[in-house]
């Protein structure tokens, strides 16, 4: 654009930010993609209140009228992701599994427990080439084109654009440690009930394809919901229960996952003593208490919570809290607490703030772009 004033000069606000986001604005489709775009870039109704504007999506709106469109680069052509989410999600629940299986064959010994941990470790990053980071959008996706098409849209210097494109080696690494760290720890652990805690391990470790397809389908939401929300508040509105539906799916398939292998143990390793008449579901029920049960759940949300942070760009934060679950545990096993209980408390302090950061922060649209 011709005539543009000085950087710095207040006479045009509008114009500082146009030309500080100006790739940003070149490379929308839609104001409501600018507008994601500076609420990532941490621009507020402060913002919008200089630039004389009553909020950041009508600021965008001003912004997308007046930058001219940039044609992008072709890139090549994706295949579709039909059925790619169903094969991460059975990738991940076999690379979890049979290490875990293997432990409780094998017996708890750290020489056992180290290779083991090899594919756990990598897992995070096994799921991720099952598919390309940035999956194609949905085929009636509205004003906004798949990530694979558009590019990352950079900002120099803001803080959105330092977190496009694929997640660093270090925070897969460190989220693998974490999956390690939770699901090795508690048959490594003398004493207790070593034939109900593998089974319960082994519930959850098939479960970590749950949490796979879960995050990858809240994503797809997201993603969807960018396409036909026409505000930002709106975006926010429509995302609002997808989270907590997320969540509950993942534990709805843990629960069942868990039943089935109290069931199976309660057929391979009976408890001494008189039967029930009850039958084998009796037997089931009646083979975990609460604590068990309870602490069961927390670690369901320590294995979804990272996984959601991770696909919508959190990796950092969903490395930080896949480490976090499993020191809180270890460290309470120090002080002298018993597996659930150590699980329940410190787990469950862990999965609480993650849960509290996840809604705080995924319900942005800048989470899906």
């Amino acid at each position: 654009m011709s005539g543009a004033a000085a950087p710095g000069s207040s006479a045009d606000p509008v114009r500082e930010v146009m030309t500080e986001h100006r790739e940003l604005c070149e490379r929308a489709v839609d104001p409501l993609e600018i507008a994601a775009g500076l609420e990532e870039a941490g621009l507020g109704p402060d913002a919008a209140a200089r630039c004389r504007h009553a909020d950041l999506f009508s600021l965008a709106d001003e912004l997308y009228a007046r930058v001219p469109r940039r044609p992008p680069e072709p890139g090549p052509v994706r295949p579709g992701r039909r059925g790619t989410a169903g094969r991460a999600a059975l990738t991940a629940a076999a690379l979890a599994a049979l290490p875990c299986a293997g432990v409780a064959a094998l017996g708890a010994r750290w020489p056992v427990l180290l290779p083991a941990a090899v594919p756990l470790v990598l897992l995070p990053a096994l799921t991720t080439l099952t598919t390309p980071r940035d999956e194609p959008g949905p085929p009636s996706a509205g004003p906004f084109r798949p990530a694979d098409v558009l590019g990352p849209a950079p900002q120099p210097g803001g803080p959105a654009g330092s977190r496009r494109g694929p997640a660093a080696p270090g925070h897969g690494s460190g989220r693998g440690l974490g999956l390690a760290g939770l699901l090795l720890l508690p048959p490594a652990v003398p004493g207790g009930d070593r034939p109900l805690t593998v089974a319960l391990v082994l519930a959850a470790a098939v479960s970590a394809g749950s949490a796979e397809w879960a995050a990858r389908w809240y994503r797809q939401v997201g993603r969807g919901h960018l396409g036909t929300a026409g505000t930002l508040a709106e975006f926010r509105s429509r995302m609002r229960p997808v989270l907590p539906v997320a969540v509950a799916l993942h534990l709805a398939v843990l629960a069942v996952l868990t039943f089935a292998a109290l069931a199976v143990l309660a057929v391979v390793a009976p408890r001494p003593g008189p039967g029930h008449d009850g039958g084998l579901l009796h037997l089931a029920a009646e083979r975990a208490g609460p604590a068990p049960w309870a602490a069961q759940g927390v670690l369901g949300l320590l294995l979804v919570l990272p996984a959601l942070l991770a696909r919508c760009d959190r990796p950092a934060a969903a490395a930080v809290g896949a480490l976090a679950g499993p020191a809180a545990t270890l460290g309470l096993l120090a002080l002298g607490r018993s597996l659930p209980s150590a699980l329940l408390l410190g787990g469950g302090a862990v999965a609480a703030a993650l849960l509290a950061y996840a809604w705080a922060v995924l319900g942005r649209a800048g989470a899906h772009r």
